[in-house]
């Protein structure tokens, strides 16, 4: 596994990179995409972040 170093200051921008367990395409169901942005909401109205762009393929999130 690669040793990558990160900085997290205050307004930095992260890029995840999100892989569901043994690639299971779950979010070709749109009812798990919409559970996604539900569960989205509400850990931002508890930990506010700001989402600059998002791209939701069926077994992975960007």
């Amino acid at each position: 596994m690669s040793e990558y170093r990160h900085f997290y200051g205050e307004g930095s921008i992260i890029f995840l990179t999100i892989v569901t367990y043994n690639r299971q395409p779950i979010f070709k169901d749109e009812k798990n995409i919409a559970l996604l942005r539900q569960v989205t909401a509400t850990v931002k109205s508890e930990m506010p972040f700001e989402i600059l762009g998002a791209v939701v393929l069926p077994d992975h999130l960007h």
